[in-house]
């Protein structure tokens, strides 16, 4: 069974006493249902799970429920012998964003207290905004993603001790052996073609098999192309959701890696307010990551993004290695010079990054140039750039030296993360292997833990 870090975060919920009720966030297929499954079968004498996809698709039981009475009977019509108590009963929830009534009905089931309940849905940003009645108060959220690179560690077989030596030398800023790093990079790359699936990743592990891994991250991608067709009333909004997701590894190869708006549908003067709901499906469902631009870059970075211009990535970089390269894994593994992956590694940065909690922007500036990412640093309350290189090219950044000479900025250090082995510094930047981007969290590791209790 894979480890996944959210098992944690789930304990420490259920366990909590608190009678609010968790919503775990995501993209589809990215392990929530058996996470959840997971650990309330083995904190809960009752586990009763209830998936409204399914329901729709056949008894339809659930569908048509608003009231908490009825839901208690139609639940006792499914569960009458195993539910019990609070203590002892876990219902949960699943595909809750399918049926939007209960998102309402929530916050009663919560006054009522009478079970405990957990639920797990994706394209929540979305049923939220049509939802009549949030249940602001009642409700906590959660987002969870695919298996990290450090989950994928793991997952290899890498020990907890050996986790733990590897953030204390990202915390001392420490090189590793020749031989560790040779071992690390190999296992990033690998990490490049797999991805983060839980079925890819499972697959992986038992045949090592580029053929069958492509296999399931292709089922992956159609699902999230039916999931557009599911959830989109109107069908130009369908092929035009599709269009854009199908742009996204093309535009990636781009100097500018820009979805442009009138490259969608080819028709001059359209301009990216059009295509708004296009792209808030993509981003709320989970399937894309969004990169929104700033050229003015101050803390927080969400008060100066310009919401015109955003990059898009996939969600997951083994779903984009397997559309650049199918099934030859020799341009990532032999990490061949002559083709070009750095839109690979950007996207495993933004997917790490998004999955340690950061929000994603880039700098953008006509006249100094583009830094691949800006994240927040909230413990020096400034703005921190990162520049990815996967070239031997590294030293070279004229666009973070021009972000970083600007004194009205006020950043005060900025990250190049590359292949290369060593640990140092020059300046304002800071050289490192890409793999520490597995310790970048949004806290950050150096503060002082009493600064936080007031």
């Amino acid at each position: 069974m894979l480890y996944r870090k959210i098992t944690s975060y789930l304990e420490d919920y259920l366990e909590s006493g608190t009678d609010k009720i968790l919503i775990l966030e995501g993209a589809r297929q990215i392990g929530k249902s058996f996470s959840i499954r997971e650990v309330g079968r083995r904190l809960y004498q009752n586990f009763i799970e209830i998936n409204f996809v399914e329901d729709d698709e056949g008894r339809q039981l659930f569908k048509n429920v608003h009231t908490k009475e009825d839901f208690y009977l139609t639940l006792s019509m499914v569960a009458g012998n195993r539910l019990s108590n609070r203590d002892d009963t876990l219902v949960f929830l699943d595909e809750i964003q399918h049926y939007p009534q209960y998102l309402t009905m929530l916050k009663f089931l919560r006054e009522d207290g009478r079970y405990r309940y957990i639920a797990s849905g994706s394209l929540l940003g979305i049923t939220l905004q049509d939802t009549t009645s949030i249940p602001v108060g009642s409700i906590l959220r959660k987002e969870m993603f695919q298996l990290d690179f450090e989950e994928f560690l793991i997952a290899n077989g890498l020990g907890t001790e050996a986790i733990a030596m590897l953030r204390q030398s990202y915390e001392a800023r420490k090189s590793l052996t020749e031989e560790y790093h040779n071992h690390l990079m190999d296992l990033f790359r690998r990490y490049l073609l797999v991805g983060g699936m839980p079925d890819a990743v499972n697959t992986y592990l038992d045949t090592h098999n580029i053929v069958r891994v492509r296999e399931v991250q292709d089922s992956i991608r159609s699902l999230y192309a039916d999931d557009a067709s599911k959830y989109e009333k109107e069908r130009s909004k369908k092929l035009l959701i599709r269009r854009i997701y199908e742009m996204i590894p093309s535009q990636m190869e781009n100097k500018k890696k820009r979805i442009v708006a009138q490259d969608i549908r080819g028709k001059e003067g359209d301009r990216f307010a059009q295509y708004q709901e296009e792209f808030e499906y993509l981003v709320s469902s989970g399937i894309a990551l969004a990169v929104h631009a700033i050229s003015n870059p101050h803390f927080p970075l969400s008060e100066s993004l310009q919401k015109n211009l955003l990059k898009l990535y996939m969600n997951d970089v083994g779903l984009l290695s397997g559309l650049l390269y199918h099934n030859n894994i020799r341009p990532v593994l032999d990490d061949n010079c002559s083709i070009n992956l750095g839109s690979v590694y950007e996207s495993v940065v933004a997917q790490e990054l998004r999955a340690h909690g950061h929000k994603l922007f880039y700098y953008d500036n006509r006249k100094h140039g583009e830094v691949d990412y800006l994240v927040d640093d909230h413990s020096l309350m400034t703005a921190h750039p990162l520049e990815v290189k996967s070239g031997k090219d590294y030293k070279v950044h004229s666009a973070l030296n021009n972000l970083l000479a600007n004194s009205d900025y006020n950043i005060l250090a900025g990250t190049v993360i590359s292949n290369e082995r060593e640990v140092w510094q020059h300046g304002k930047v800071t050289y490192m292997p890409v793999y520490f981007v597995m310790f970048m969290e949004i806290d950050s590791p150096h503060a002082d833990e009493s600064e936080y209790i007031f």
